[in-house]
């Protein structure tokens, strides 16, 4: 698996576009869906919220060392988990979908050297 930079988008209309970012690889998983299904809005998880989630709950690692993994600064990372968190807690208590979005643009390293 070889790294991919993910490109993130801006909450609002002010401000820079966010630094991409360098994700370790493409979560398979698209969805979870809890049982019994509700129609509720469903939680939308990025794929750099979930790499930071990957390095700091499951690699344990520091957020300056996962920072430097991502190419992103500690408390970027540490913006990254807390939302994460926020949203994961949120789909467990009221029982809501949780999706992972990966249509952000993915460069591959071929891609990135044409640039």
């Amino acid at each position: 698996m070889c790294p991919c930079w993910c490109k993130r988008r801006r909450r609002g209309i002010a401000g820079r576009m966010p630094k991409p970012i360098i994700a370790s690889s493409i979560p398979v998983i698209e969805s979870f869906k809890p049982f019994p299904s509700k129609n509720i809005e469903p939680v939308y998880l990025d794929l750099a919220e979930v790499e930071a989630l990957k390095l700091i709950e499951l690699e344990k690692l520091s957020c300056q060392e996962a920072g430097t993994r991502m190419n992103v600064s500690r408390n970027t990372v540490w913006r990254l988990v807390e939302g994460a968190r926020e949203k994961l807690a949120s789909a467990i208590v009221e029982g809501r979908e949780i999706v992972i979005l990966k249509e952000e643009s993915l460069l591959n390293e071929s891609q990135r050297e044409h640039q």
